[in-house]
């Protein structure tokens, strides 16, 4: 079964002068729940996971579990180009009560399909929750072949890809082996009706960060046979989903909480601050849309 249907966040992680800010993590999460999100994914790409050593990472799943309390799924963001790191996060993950992990592709040293195929298989053998494989070759400069993604559909722990390809033809060859044991999750804001039309059941978002009922609204209204509401939602959100991807993800998503008066504090390095014209435009699509700038 899915672990979830709707709008999963890849929730930013919010930082202080100590390292996580747990106060404001937690005020996020209630947020997130109040305002439609229907799971949470921590330690993504847009929680800034590269940066967090792994004792930080296993403080964010537990302290998340335990202050979303069931009220919906924590997906944990355990992949690593180090097979036998990610096993043990997702070990960690499963014993703190996650709903799932999601794993990305290895980078860097990367892998071959049967790799792949050996790497996802060594992960899902190691624990009894589900395994939601990440496909972002634009980050990774890894894809996962759809055929890879069929064979790897079949074995019990692993239950969904989160596919970032933009590969659209790629897309229906996976919408054709998707059933009740295998869901596809769009992983790229700006194609999620696409990804329903042929299969697909939700989006791991990062503009649900700022907009989380605009997201949650547009994959139940697909889904519920409203496409006319869903495709507005789509194509309205489009200026605002080109600002929020004109520098490198979480920069501007980051900015943009900052900028609206969430205070999730500073990035990280390798990962600075905004240029002053991507800036401008950010904020511009902000007010286009509807926000008031408060920060």
């Amino acid at each position: 079964m899915a672990i979830f249907k709707g709008s999963g966040v890849a929730i930013v992680t919010p930082f202080n002068s100590k390292g996580v800010d747990f106060e404001k993590l937690g005020k996020l999460l209630d947020w997130h729940v109040d305002n439609g999100t229907d799971a949470i994914i921590i330690c993504g790409t847009t929680g800034e996971a590269p940066t967090m050593s792994d004792g930080e990472k296993r403080e964010a799943y537990k302290y998340t579990v335990e202050k979303i309390s069931g009220r919906i799924p924590v997906i944990a963001g355990t992949g690593s180009n180090d097979t036998r790191h990610s096993i043990a996060l997702s070990q960690y993950a499963e014993e703190v009560g996650c709903d799932g992990v999601l794993c990305v592709t290895p980078y860097y040293n990367k892998t071959t399909q049967k790799g792949l195929i050996a790497h996802y298989t060594a992960i899902a053998d190691s624990i009894n929750i589900p395994v939601i494989i990440y496909n972002v070759p634009g980050r990774t400069g890894l894809n996962v072949n759809a055929d890879t993604l069929k064979t790897l559909s079949k074995h019990r722990n692993i239950a969904a890809v989160k596919e970032a390809s933009g590969n659209i033809s790629q897309v229906v060859e996976i919408g054709m082996f998707c059933d009740e044991n295998f869901s596809m999750y769009s992983g790229n804001d700006d194609q999620v009706v696409p990804l329903l039309s042929v299969g697909g059941i939700g989006v791991i978002s990062v503009i649900a960060n700022i907009a989380p009922k605009v997201m949650h609204d547009m994959v139940v209204s697909y889904l519920q046979g409203d496409v006319k509401t869903a495709m507005e939602l789509q194509l309205g959100i489009k200026p605002l989903n080109d600002a929020l991807f004109c520098e490198v993800n979480p920069i501007p998503v980051k900015t943009a909480m900052n900028l609206l008066g969430h205070n999730v504090g500073n990035l990280r390095l390798p990962l600075v601050d905004m240029t002053d014209n991507n800036l401008k435009r950010l904020k511009n699509e902000l007010i286009n849309y509807g926000f008031e700038i408060r920060g």
